[in-house]
């Protein structure tokens, strides 16, 4: 819908209510008493899409959502995304393949490498020398599945997870592949898969946002690549679906605090005159973001009382805590806030938050990987394990689905020079491992295969735009049918691929 249409549609609707006054009192009697019945959303941008339901099929999408039911019966209401920005190694982390040893310091094969594209950084190398993970493997729980001795605490929940270690993409560089796993494209400007979800399905929680980001830095790389916003972006959608970063230190949201000397009701005041304003200009140029703005204002208005409220740890009971690796005033010091940001994560989903994406840094290993990989593991096994098993504790984690992953993985010859002790490894797109858990996954599961030297898929590979359409399809989202007309085409998450990978749903 362009934005002329959007604005003929809006004369409609004053034009109707202008001859009809009782109905403006019965409208707005309804919306006190429910905002759902309105669907919430000032924007144009957002108006419900009349979608086709099969008969006992579906379900109710949240305050401000454009569907207005969803396409299948949902599995998971909300999506806790654990981003391990930067590319883990799948080779030292999940993969494992005994042949490794007999292989290790020989020649990739060219037949293996089948002249793969190289990123700048070994492009220049003239030996690829295979390298070994230097870390002991076992098998755990009923499925059997491999996992590193750097990742105990996530052995001992393998059993609730779906290991898929055959994820690949065509992005070798991080700008491009993060983007990509995030947004579906490898040029920026397009919506993340949050900001697609808040558009879609909208808020549970009318005091919170739809979509939370929370950031926290590695003990790996401390150099690694920079996280950008537009990660959480809401590209061509409403801006107010955009992700909401929460920080780590001072007002978790900037400018959420009243300014010294003015209470709540100053700042109430103040909104309502601005609101009207706005609603004047909106009237006169039809801009869907002015729209976009006022709900954005009342958003944060509501949050002043939510966020606080949300981010006091100060009731979560000592167990708990140490369960994420926290101590009793809820921090950890050599994380860099992963467990925190685990933790709030949970505490979001108990409150209605739609999408949680935490993103964590440090995990692009060019060199010194097996002294940063052990920092990396430190930071993210306990928390990401206690965040699983707390929420099943709760009986969160049927209706919460947990990604976990980076944006590719690693190669299995060597970035550089190789000692007893230290070598590193280049981007590797080809094949990686991430895992899901609880919203309708398979749990106990190991999908997927790779060759014996971790390089390339041998079974039941996964792309990116399958993962995606997979994460729609939990949340009873048709990845096909959630569209947004920009620049006269219609846009989705997936673009015009995706096939959803029935084996890893329950």
């Amino acid at each position: 819908m362009t934005p002329a249409q959007q604005f003929n549609l809006l004369l409609a609707r004053r034009q109707f209510l202008g001859r009809t006054a009782t109905g403006v009192g019965t409208a707005a009697l309804a919306s006190l008493l429910d905002p759902s019945l309105l669907c919430g959303s000032t924007s144009p941008a957002a108006t419900p899409v009349a979608v086709s339901m099969p008969s006992g099929v579906g379900g109710t999408p949240g305050v401000g959502a454009a569907l207005r039911a969803l396409h299948l019966a949902p599995k998971a209401k909300r999506v806790i995304y654990l981003v391990m920005s930067g590319g883990p190694s799948h080779i030292d982390l999940f993969d494992y393949k005994p042949a490794l040893r007999k292989i290790d310091r020989t020649e990739l094969p060219a037949e293996v490498r089948q002249g793969q594209r190289l990123t700048g950084m070994t492009s220049g190398q003239s030996k690829f020398p295979c390298v070994a993970p230097m870390f002991d493997f076992k098998q755990h729980g009923r499925s059997g599945a491999w996992v590193s001795e750097l990742l105990p605490h996530t052995a001992a929940v393998v059993d609730n997870l779906c290991v898929v270690k055959s994820m690949h993409t065509e992005a070798i560089n991080h700008d491009p592949a993060i983007t990509f796993i995030q947004t579906g494209s490898q040029q920026p400007g397009r919506p993340s898969l949050g900001a697609w979800l808040s558009y879609g399905l909208g808020s549970a929680n009318a005091n919170l946002p739809a979509f939370v980001v929370l950031i926290s830095q590695g003990s790996g790389n401390k150099t690694d690549q920079p996280i950008f916003s537009r990660l959480w972006g809401s590209g061509f959608l409403p801006s107010q679906h955009q992700g909401v970063r929460l920080r780590a230190g001072g007002d978790p949201v900037l400018y959420l605090s009243n300014p010294p000397g003015i209470d709540s009701g100053t700042r109430r005041t103040m909104l309502d005159a601005t609101a009207r304003l706005n609603r004047m200009a909106e009237q006169q140029f039809g801009d869907p973001e002015i729209a976009a703005r006022i709900a954005q204002y009342e958003m944060a208005f509501r949050m002043q009382t939510s966020v606080p409220e949300l981010t006091d740890l100060s009731t979560e009971g000592k167990s708990t805590l140490a369960a994420y690796g926290l101590d009793e005033s809820g921090h950890n010091a050599t994380d860099g806030g992963y467990a925190r940001n685990c933790l709030l994560a949970r505490r979001m989903a108990e409150r209605g938050v739609r999408f949680v994406q935490l993103m964590h840094r440090g995990w692009d290993q060019h060199g010194a990987l097996p002294q940063q990989i052990r920092g990396q593991c430190k930071d993210v096994d306990r928390p990401s394990a206690a965040l699983v098993a707390d929420l099943k504790a709760r009986g969160l984690l049927d209706d919460t689905l947990v990604v976990w992953g980076g944006e590719f993985g690693r190669t299995i010859y060597s970035q550089g020079a190789v000692t007893a002790t230290s070598h590193g490894r280049d981007h590797h797109g080809r094949c990686f491992t991430m895992w899901l858990a609880g919203g309708g996954v398979r749990p106990g599961t190991v999908h997927g295969e790779t060759d014996d030297y971790c390089y390339n898929i041998v079974k039941d590979p996964v792309h990116v735009h399958d993962l995606n359409a997979t994460v729609l399809h939990c949340l009873g989202v048709d990845h096909e049918r959630l569209t947004f007309k920009s620049q006269g085409r219609d846009f989705r998450l997936t673009d015009v691929h995706g096939t959803v990978v029935k084996s890893l749903l329950a």
